[in-house]
């Protein structure tokens, strides 16, 4: 096996004869183009390694050549090797991505270094491809579980439009499992090979967030001390999940707003456009539209986000499937703790009469901790959180009249009524409770109260 295939494209047939032999001599594989439009077609047809490309030709010149490049082979290193050689050429080429720039006649020697540098950085390219399709297809796919008619909804949308290009916006409380539904959509699609980026916009600092996105380059600002690809550009060909999207700041939300129209970006330092195909797939757990009215949200952005929107319901409006998560997470958890448990009767109905605020994440967690703590062969209500129980212990008075309710539901609803009867005033619903206002705002933010 030789070093590598390296494609030389150059109008002079000397130009060609000369630094083929010395790369034939260096043990490498060469073909040979006298035009631009013969390298397309050795290029059809040949796996090339490198491309050693002049710059000026007649008809279509090596930019053109290189742009085709950039566009369909993006992981062949292109190098640029001419006899009009000038700084404007030269950085132009290299801003553009272009491996080296070599003005006739190089120094072979040095040649040969950067070379072979190129062909290594190919290789390891398509070796983390590979990889990565690898693990893509050995991943299983995220397991939405449910039963009810809600759910049986949701999946027949993703069976509809996963292959879409639409964007798609889904819209659930936190811990209804916004994410898992997002990546249902790009590994069921035609895009399971590429990226799935996911982005919280919640999490980052808004300050930092523009960059996180577009990337930059390097000097952009202080502490750029070299490039980075944002988000945009890392979900190439994939998909980008914008998590919390209603937490972006209106002028992040202009900026995004004309990515989706123009499918370019440009990353901050720079002014040079970068072309971004990806399928954008966004949650919220705001009601966009009051956020939209309230001036929070912009109103053609929205437009944009809701081509396509799933619903997802409340943990709490689809208990029927309790019993199946309930199954799925004991065996995941089993398997991980290497024990074999079951669920007792006690606990399956604290289950079916509980609230669940933090829906099907809180559910998830709750049942690590069980699996985690139970001594025996069967998760009883000993290993749940104090919260159930205060509820089985309520349960177990002998009153058939009264429905008894969890602390946690019993102070959502004097919250709720305290709201009502100071007609929204929160500083008087928070004297009537006897607590703080602090102390308001916090349960009012842990419960999506407006």
């Amino acid at each position: 096996m030789g070093k590598g295939t390296i494609l030389i494209v150059d109008d002079e047939p000397n130009a060609i004869k000369v630094l083929s032999a010395i790369l034939v001599e260096a043990g490498y594989s060469v073909l040979e183009s006298l035009d631009v439009d013969t390298a397309l077609r050795v290029l059809d047809h040949e796996d090339v390694d490198v491309i050693i490309t002049d710059l000026k030709m007649p008809g279509r010149d090596g930019m053109d050549l290189f742009e085709f490049v950039t566009k369909e082979h993006p992981d062949i290193p292109v190098i640029f090797l001419t006899a009009y050689g000038t700084v404007d050429s030269a950085v132009h080429a290299i801003t553009q991505g272009a491996f080296y720039y070599f003005i006739k006649p190089p120094d072979y020697m040095k040649l040969k270094g950067i070379l072979a540098r190129a062909v290594e950085q190919r290789r390891l390219k398509r070796e983390i491809e590979s990889l990565r399709k690898r693990l893509a297809k050995e991943t299983p796919l995220p397991r939405i579980i449910g039963k009810t008619p809600q759910m049986l909804k949701i999946f027949n949308t993703i069976e509809a439009v996963k292959n879409s290009e639409s964007s798609v916006i889904i819209c659930g409380e936190t811990g209804t499992g916004k994410e898992l539904i997002a990546r249902a959509l790009h590994f069921g699609s035609d895009r399971r090979d590429k990226p799935f980026v996911a982005v919280n916009c919640a999490a980052i600092p808004k300050d930092l967030l523009e960059s996180e996105l577009f990337g930059f380059e390097k000097g952009a600002f202080t502490g750029a001390v070299s490039r980075r690809i944002g988000r945009f550009e890392e979900a190439s060909g994939g998909t980008l999940f914008l998590d919390e999207i209603g937490e972006l700041e209106l002028s992040i939300q202009a900026k995004l707003l004309r990515v989706l129209q123009e499918r370019e970006i440009e990353r901050l330092g720079s002014n040079r456009k970068i072309k971004v195909n990806f399928r954008l797939v966004s949650s919220t757990n705001r009601d966009l539209e009051k956020e939209v009215k309230a001036g929070n949200f912009r109103k053609d952005l929205l437009y944009r986000l809701n081509v396509i929107q799933i619903n997802v319901p409340l943990l709490r409006e689809r208990k029927d499937d309790i019993p199946l998560l309930v199954s799925e997470y004991v065996n995941e958890f089993c398997i991980r703790e290497n024990k074999v448990l079951t669920v007792s009767d006690e606990v399956m109905k604290i289950f079916l009469e509980y609230h669940w605020p933090g829906n099907v994440r809180q559910l998830r967690n709750v049942m690590e901790r069980a699996v985690v703590l139970t001594k025996g062969d069967t998760i009883t209500p000993r290993e749940l959180p104090e919260e159930f129980t205060a509820l089985k212990d309520l349960r177990r008075r002998d009153d058939p009249v009264h429905s008894f309710k969890t602390l946690s539901e019993l102070e959502f609803e004097a919250v709720k009524n305290a709201l009502k009867a100071c007609n929204g005033n929160k500083s008087k619903a928070a004297r009537m409770l006897g607590i703080s206002r602090k102390a308001l705002y916090k349960r009012l933010k842990e419960w999506r109260i407006d």
